[in-house]
This record gives structure tokens, C-alpha cells and sequence, in this order.
């Protein structure tokens, strides 16, 4: 055991980024934004990110070791390496904490130069046994931003740009998935609280959290407000944002009780996760929440009772996605656990921002109420799918309306408020993904992102620079992976697992369905789940008794996502449904190798 270190005094100095972007992170910005709420009325891309060297105190980095390391796994060795390179470079190093992932929070004393900071980076990188050096980036929220209220979310229902949730009802709610917003916290409210369970106050800075202490098993938002120019020169003042709760409103309100919003897994459960507080939050904060909720280990936290099965993470900023980050999605993911994210309200490539550009996450661009994507929103090629995300500038009925409080400081009286931004499109994306794990609790994150964007819809008007594969259809996907088709019929399933030869033959997995009378319905429902690292390189058929096939989907050389988790609907009137029905796969191209994990017919 360590012995307890003596409590240094409080800073007011941030890590300069400028000062370790050049050696650490070859000159990406790091100052980081979140995607969280703008002024109503102002596109989210004009709330300009506080300066970086005038923010809340932290002098930090994040060291992952590799796992043959000792410092991996020892404290006492971790410290004694970063007293050690400290001597190198001539600086006082301090070990503070090991985070869930398993790296070290390092922290880097006082008043550094850039050429201070430099060395200590470069003593690190020099290390073989270091596998990554990044540092503790401060992050903000992402959005400008029978229920009473229900008429004007048109985000919900409308034909031209609503993510179509209503018809996903019938199949599922939400029930038994636990939904972890990992954000500002949550402010009691009388149309959310229901839907609450457990959560945990991750802010270890008591500059941050402003709630007079550090972590604990208390997320209750405070608020985040801040005085003119105190998150940096030229950031100006804002009120409170409570934008955790606005998230969670959209993802989970409780619907049907005669009042205000309704979510959209109305069903399921919120852990509230506090990470972003006064100025926004720290990535080592963020990193062991996300290992918190999907069920890892984080030292000095109580063990998880609410497992999340997905996390929507409705900020971000400049930078791309560190070693750091990424090894806490990669082990959420492992886990079982969807992570959503914002892409940012830059109107700039969402590559260029985090957690946007990490890999295993769903990336949500946001698109306005006519269908195009929202003037702030970033865009491009790391971002999977479109969800509405409003647009208050062409008219404050046009945002997102969800719970709020009307507290500009401290909380007061609840709210419902509009709000704008990729932080409102992201959690549209995480109920949707709720709805699908409780209708089919098997389904793995991979699953759930290729189903939501094998099932989306083109987007009604424009997206220039690319907003994923389209406009999500919340009512198309839930029935592709509960194999209902809105049929309500019988469904007959094959479980065998299928190898798929790379560049080789074709296979078959065969159904025998018996006991019916007459033909085949003119709407019969092909549910297929295949596993494949290139799903482009596949041809997949139906194929009736008599040998009739029917084609489900041709090879195509632009289609480079990975896996086909979707329900095809065929007219098979023609056949006699007694019989054996096959699944024919073939991969026609080299490189790629896959399965056929299950499929279904439901009649």
C-alpha cells in the first residue's frame, strides 16, 4: 500500500496543449470542446471553446503501460517511474491514481515551461515499456441546444425528419436496459425521476465539481455556471446548462403519465454518471466512468449495481481520440456495452474531435427539422448515422425539447426547454439502441450499430461532407432485430453458425418449416445476423423449397462496414411455405472472412 501523499495546494493552471501537442500529439489541438448546449437561437458551431491555458486547474498526464510492465500493475512501481523520469527531466512528478483502464494519472507539478512539459513527454516516449502518453484533456458538453408536451417533439413522430419512434412501441420500451449518460449529472425532476437508479459523482477536481467535495455516490448537477471569462479570457458568462437532464429526457422520460415529454426507451433506466462540472471535465474522470458503467473496476468506487448496456457520452471537443480513451471504449465494448457518442458542433470533420473520432462508438451527426444536417453539426466519414438534433436559429420550436430546471445558478423549479446540438442528436441514437437490447437482449454493440445503419433511411435533405449512412428510422430497425415486420406472425429460427469462405463458394443454412397451411405471406420476414469484415463483398439469397431464390443483397464495392444484422421483407406469395427454406451466402471477394451466426423467417 502506498503511503498517502501530502496535499499539495491548489493551482489555477492548466497543462499549455500547445506546449506537448508538437511531441505528443503531432500538433493536433487539444482544447477540448463539448458538444453541449449554445444559446438558443445561436448555431452551436459559434460557442467558442475556453482557452486551454486559462481554464480549471490540472497539470496531468494519462500513462497506459504495456501489460508486461510492472508499473502496469503496480502502484508503488508507477510511482517510483514517475519520480524517476521526474529526476530525468528535472521536474517533481507525482503518481496520483491508476484509472479503470489500468493506466497511470500522472501529475506534473508546477509552473512548467513548454520545454519542461516536452521533456517530461519525451522521458516517457523513450520508455519501451510506456505504450501511450497522452494528457488530461478538459471536456464541455456538446449541444446548442397522454405527455402533455408530446405534440412538439416533432423529433419523435414527424413524416419528414422524425426518427419514426412511435411504431418501435409495439415491440419494445426500453424494458431492463440500463442507460448510463455520462455528463453533468442529474437534477431531480418529477417527468425523469421514475426512470433514475444509481449513478456516481466521477469529478475528482473540487474546482470542477463545485459541490464542496470530490467523488462520491452523489450525482446530483449543482449546476455549471460560470462567471464572465472565468473558464478563460473571452469565454464571456452562462448559466447553468443542466444538460445531463435534458439528455436523459430524450433517451428516457416517463411516458404516459399526462405530463410533459415522453422519452424515447420510455422503459428503461438512467444512471446519471457526473463528469462535466465549472468549466467542463477531465478525460481521466470520463474514462473511469465509461469502465464504471459497463462494469469494470475502477480503485476506490464502489462495484457497479446498474451495469449500463449502453452509454451515451453527449461531449467531446477538439483532438482526436487518444490511446487513452480509446482503451476504455475498447473495454466497455468488450463488455458488452453500446457507446454513444456526439460528433461535435464544429460544422468541421467530425476526425478531427473526440470522443467523435474513436473506433467502437456510434458516432451521431445531428440533421434539423427538415431533414439536412444542422448548420453547426461536424460531419464526415468517421460519423455513422444522422439523428434530429434540432435547429433553434430558424425558430426555437425547431429544437429539442426536453426536462431542464429553470435554475440560472443553483437548481430551482423544473423545466422543459428547446435545445440545439449533436448532444440532443446522440441520445436519440442511445434510446434507439436501448429499444433494441430489450428486444433482443442478445444483441452485441456491433450488432446494434450495423442494424441502425443497415435500417436507416436517406436522409430527406442534404448533407454535405458526409452525415453516415443516413437518417435513423427507429420503427425499421427495432422490427429487423425482433424479427416481427409489424407481423405479429410465427418465426421459425436456425441457430447453426455457418463459416463463410473468404472468395469461395457459396453456403447454406437451412430453415424446415411445417405445420402451415397454403403460401408463403407476400411480406415474409428474412431476419439475418452474419458476421463479416467487409459486408460488401457478400451476395445473400432466399431460397424457396422449390429451389426459387430470392436475391437479399448483391456484393457492392462502396459497402466497407462491417457485419449484416437486418430483416429483409420478401413476396413469397408464390411459394408453398411447408418446407425447407436456405439462407445462401457467398463472399465473392478476397481479404474478408465471416459467418452466418443465426437467421429467421417469420411468417
Amino acid at each position: 500500500m502506498l503511503t498517502p501523499r501530502v496535499s499539495r495546494a491548489p493551482r489555477r493552471k492548466l497543462i499549455s496543449v500547445a506546449a506537448i501537442s508538437a511531441t505528443l500529439l503531432s500538433g493536433t489541438a487539444t482544447a477540448v470542446v463539448l458538444a453541449g448546449p449554445a444559446a438558443a437561437g445561436t448555431p452551436a458551431a459559434e460557442a467558442v471553446a475556453p482557452a486551454a491555458s486559462s481554464l480549471v486547474p490540472a497539470e496531468r498526464l494519462i500513462v497506459g503501460y504495456k501489460s508486461t510492465a510492472a508499473e502496469a500493475k503496480s502502484n508503488s512501481a508507477a510511482s517510483a517511474d514517475a519520480e524517476a523520469k521526474g529526476r530525468e527531466a528535472g521536474e517533481d512528478l507525482d503518481f496520483q491514481r491508476r484509472l479503470g483502464t489500468g493506466a497511470a494519472l500522472v501529475d506534473l507539478g508546477e509552473k512548467l515551461s513548454k520545454a519542461e512539459v516536452a521533456d517530461v513527454v519525451a522521458e516517457y516516449q523513450q520508455d519501451p515499456q510506456v505504450a501511450y502518453v497522452v494528457p488530461d484533456r478538459l471536456n464541455k458538453p456538446l449541444a446548442d441546444p397522454n405527455d402533455t408536451e408530446y405534440s412538439k417533439q416533432w423529433d419523435l413522430f414527424e413524416a419528414t425528419a422524425g426518427m419514426r419512434v412511435p411504431g418501435a412501441w409495439s415491440t419494445a420500451t426500453g424494458s431492463g436496459v440500463t442507460v448510463a449518460v455520462i455528463d453533468t449529472g442529474y437534477v431531480t425532476h418529477s417527468d425523469l425521476a421514475a426512470n433514475i437508479v444509481a449513478g456516481y459523482d466521477f469529478i475528482s477536481d473540487t474546482a470542477v465539481s463545485v459541490d464542496g467535495n470530490g467523488r462520491d455516490s452523489n450525482p446530483a448537477d449543482p449546476g455549471d455556471w460560470y462567471a464572465t471569462d472565468e473558464c478563460g479570457t473571452g469565454t464571456g458568462s452562462s448559466d447553468s446548462s443542466w444538460h445531463g437532464t435534458h439528455v436523459a429526457g430524450t433517451i428516457a422520460a416517463v411516458t404516459n403519465n399526462s405530463k410533459g415529454v415522453a422519452g424515447i426507451a420510455y422503459n428503461a433506466k438512467i444512471s446519471p454518471l457526473r463528469v462535466l462540472g465549472k468549466c467542463g471535465g477531465y478525460d481521466s474522470d470520463i474514462i473511469d466512468a465509461i469502465t464504471w458503467a459497463s462494469g469494470g473496476t475502477v480503485s476506490g468506487v464502489p462495484a457497479n449495481s446498474n451495469v449500463a448496456k449502453v452509454i451515451n457520452m453527449s461531449l467531446g471537443g477538439s483532438g482526436s481520440c487518444t490511446s487513452a480513451t480509446q482503451s476504455a471504449i475498447n473495454a466497455a465494448v468488450g463488455r458488452g456495452t453500446t457507446v454513444v457518442v456526439a460528433a461535435g458542433n464544429s460544422n468541421a470533420n467530425a476526425a478531427n474531435y473526440s470522443p467523435a473520432s474513436c473506433n467502437n462508438v456510434i458516432s451521431v451527426a445531428a440533421t434539423n427539422r427538415s431533414g439536412s444536417k444542422a448548420s453547426y453539426s461536424n460531419y464526415g466519414s468517421v460519423v455513422d448515422i444522422a439523428a434530429p438534433g434540432g435547429q433553434t436559429s430558424t425558430g426555437t420550436a425547431n429544437g429539442i425539447l426536453s426536462t431542464l430546471n429553470s435554475g440560472a445558478q443553483g437548481p430551482s423549479t423544473e423545466s422543459y426547454e428547446y435545445y440545439q446540438g449533436t448532444s440532443m442528436a446522440a441520445p436519440h441514437i442511445a434510446g434507439l439502441a436501448a429499444l433494441m437490447k430489450s428486444a433482443s437482449s442478445s444483441l452485441t454493440p456491433a450488432q446494434i450499430e450495423s442494424a441502425i445503419k443497415t435500417s436507416a433511411r436517406a436522409l430527406p435533405g442534404t448533407c454535405s461532407g458526409g452525415c453516415g449512412a443516413g437518417l435513423a428510422d427507429a420503427t425499421k430497425t427495432v422490427q429487423a432485430v425482433s424479427g416481427s415486420g409489424g407481423s405479429g406472425g410465427t418465426t421459425y429460427t436456425s441457430t447453426t453458425a455457418v463459416s463463410i469462405p473468404d472468395a469461395g463458394s457459396a453456403v447454406e443454412s437451412p430453415i424446415t418449416v411445417s405445420g402451415r397451411t397454403g403460401n408463403a405471406p407476400s411480406a415474409l420476414q428474412v431476419g439475418v445476423d452474419i458476421t463479416h469484415t467487409y459486408r460488401g463483398d457478400l451476395v445473400i439469397d432466399l431460397v424457396a423449397p422449390d429451389g426459387s431464390t430470392y436475391r437479399l443483397k448483391s456484393s457492392s464495392s462502396s459497402d466497407s462496414a462491417d457485419n449484416v444484422a437486418t430483416t429483409y421483407t420478401v413476396n413469397a406469395s408464390s411459394e408453398t411455405a411447408n418446407g425447407t427454406w436456405k439462407l445462401r451466402v457467398q463472399d465473392v471477394a478476397a481479404q474478408d472472412t465471416g459467418r452466418i451466426n443465426s437467421w429467421k423467417l417469420t411468417f
